[in-house]
């Protein structure tokens, strides 16, 4: 569920951002419209780069695209990658910083006589 949505907010928020400039070029060539990007989306989301890279060149031989609407959507690729690699880090640094939150805690928490416990990581 969070990764359709993460998906759904990243390819909104990309489309919106990008429309003006696909829109101005006027060329015989096909750009690679929204419904497409998804569906190419949905076969890379899980893909390292490169491969993903492979696949989309794959796609876009079979068609005459021009090369700037393909640019943009390996760039919009990249940056959904880049953004999946620090999600982790965070949410891994977040579970450290609870972890050691949550230990400090209980080493701190009073036992039942009353004493602290004082024992030592």
């Amino acid at each position: 569920m969070l990764h359709s949505l993460c998906y759904k907010v990243v390819v909104e928020f990309l489309q919106t951002k990008n429309r003006n400039v696909m829109e101005q070029q006027n060329t015989d060539q096909k750009i690679l419209d929204p419904i497409e990007r998804a569906k190419l989306g949905f076969r890379v989301f899980t893909m390292p780069f490169e491969e993903a890279e492979e696949v989309i060149d794959d796609y876009v031989s079979q068609g005459n695209y021009e090369q700037s609407s393909v640019d943009l959507f390996k760039d919009q690729v990249a940056t959904q990658r880049h953004i999946q690699e620090k999600s982790i880090e965070l949410l891994s640094t977040g579970s450290q910083i609870l972890r050691h939150v949550l230990g400090a805690l209980v080493q701190n928490w009073p036992d039942i006589t009353g004493k602290q416990n004082n024992r030592e990581s």
